[in-house]
């Protein structure tokens, strides 16, 4: 992979993704906190959910930046992945992943620390609610990132569980731009924006090109898509509003986009954004139209809720590359 020209880079959280279909009731009673989010968590407590669940976890790669990143990768996209790991089954176990989509991995080694893990518990109506242990992943230092780190890159995106480590984020958006990269920001989950609502604003406003936000996190933002969509457009140069079965909403040179979705019958909802992400963005590196962009993300998302975990299989990449190959 030295030969090829990396275009899009992806910073975030290195985590293997554990995946158990529980039941809504198995929810309520072991699992504290709302249904759909994110809540980090220390490691016995993953362990322990498993073991009350009494059945093996599907284990594959994960985090979302590695997802858009990965996939981008598995379309023909140059791309590699920066994160912080362990030196462990766990990292070996996701460096191989990674390297046989055609990612490039970029992971600095943390002897001393666990690798990271998410525990996705997903109910019968295919809501995942995620448990993250970050470990390793945490450790990533700001001042190791350097302009250089993204030269020759056009895109840096950075993983909006990233905006709960200031000095990281802003090490990230800071670097990417001095590198003549455009960034793009993906907002992660409602619970990252409700906290870190000061920071983003920033952000948007003085570093970030594309920003890509779901239904929720359109809410929590400014309280309905449209209102999110109209003050996200504004600061960014594009911006996404994805609305689940009805499509997505992309904002883009003064124009609104409405793209739609493939209806599919959704088993696990587990990297739906990322992978939308990655088809769009592999769209956008290769200069199609937004709507375009768009249909090859719908086509990612409608692929991967469609199989239990984040990792869609390569065939499937292969299919949707086909189209993009003809669209370019």
């Amino acid at each position: 992979m030295d030969d090829v020209q990396v275009e899009l880079i992806g910073v975030g959280s290195p985590l293997v993704d554990l995946v158990l279909e529980v039941s809504d009731d198995f929810l309520a009673t072991k699992v504290a906190g709302d249904k759909g989010g994110m809540v980090p968590v220390d490691l016995p407590e993953i362990e322990d959910l498993i073991n009350a669940a009494g059945v093996a976890p599907a284990m594959s790669a994960g985090g979302a930046a590695s997802n858009t990143t990965v996939g981008c990768a598995a379309l023909g996209i140059g791309a590699a992945f920066i994160g912080s790991c362990g030196q462990d089954e766990y990292a070996t176990y996701y460096k191989k992943a990674l390297e046989t989509q055609g990612c490039e991995t970029r992971l600095v080694e943390h002897p001393e620390q666990a690798t990271g893990r998410v525990l996705s518990l997903i109910t019968p109506d295919a809501e995942r609610t995620m448990r993250t242990f970050l470990g390793a992943a945490a450790v990533l230092d700001p001042a190791a990132v350097t302009p250089e780190m993204f030269a020759g890159a056009r895109v840096v995106m950075l993983e909006g569980y990233t905006l709960f480590n200031h000095d990281l984020t802003w090490a990230v958006a800071k670097a990417a731009k001095a590198a003549g990269c455009e960034l793009a920001l993906d907002l992660a989950s409602f619970e990252v924006v409700n906290a870190n609502k000061d920071v983003i604003e920033q952000l948007l406003d003085d570093h970030v090109d594309l920003v890509f936000a779901n239904e929720d996190e359109a809410r929590a933002w400014r309280g309905d898509t449209h209102a999110a969509l109209e003050d996200l457009s504004a600061r960014c140069k594009v911006a996404v509003v994805k609305l689940g079965a009805e499509g997505a909403w992309i904002a883009a040179d003064g124009e609104n986009h409405h793209v739609g979705t493939e209806m599919v019958e959704a088993v696990d909802t587990t990297g739906a954004g990322d992978n939308w992400a990655a088809g769009f963005l592999a769209g956008y590196l290769r200069g199609l139209p937004m709507e375009r962009c768009g249909q090859l993300g719908a086509m990612a998302g409608a692929a991967v809720v469609q199989i239990v975990g984040a990792q869609i299989p390569r065939a499937e990449w292969q299919t949707m590359r086909g189209y993009l190959d003809a669209w370019a």
